[in-house]
């Protein structure tokens, strides 16, 4: 058995990244070879499924598999999401067209509008980041407190 060609996306939240595999299929989402059902927080996996909705009838020609590691279980959903939504509208770096998406290229189009106007960080991700710390503290901001008396 030969198996169907792969597109690889990738994304990253806070200190978790997220490597998406998308091919033709049956409709069947594994991260870290777990089915999506499984996952046992919930609203890690309302915010999994989430871009999943908006393509509607279109993830079931879809199989995708994702791992996924470093940082929190939501942190992690977060990445999941980014990343597949980039992998479904077929989002790349160099603005390049992907050579053997499932999808072709109008039905990508109108599926990246229907996903920006969700949520317009789906597709270009989430730039916030912990701040460094700095010295005389113990995080980034908090410091020693002085009384001066």
């Amino acid at each position: 058995m030969t198996t169907p060609k792969t597109e690889i996306y990738f994304a990253t939240r806070k200190t978790s990244s997220a490597h998406v595999y998308i091919t033709k299929g049956q409709g069947k989402i594994r991260i870290n070879n777990v089915p999506v059902e499984m996952i046992p927080q919930e609203t890690a996996r309302e915010v999994i499924l989430a871009p999943l909705e908006i393509t509607g009838d279109l993830r079931d020609k879809i199989d995708i598999s994702v791992r996924v590691r470093g940082g929190g279980f939501m942190g992690q959903a977060s990445a999941v999401a980014t990343a597949i939504s980039r992998a479904l509208t077929g989002w790349t770096k160099s603005k390049k067209d992907p050579k053997d998406h499932p999808f072709p290229k109008s039905t990508r189009e109108d599926l990246r509008k229907r996903i920006t106007d969700y949520d317009k960080y789906l597709i270009s991700g989430d730039a916030r980041r912990k701040e460094p710390k700095k010295f005389g503290g113990p995080g980034a901001r908090r410091r020693k407190q002085k009384s001066y008396r």
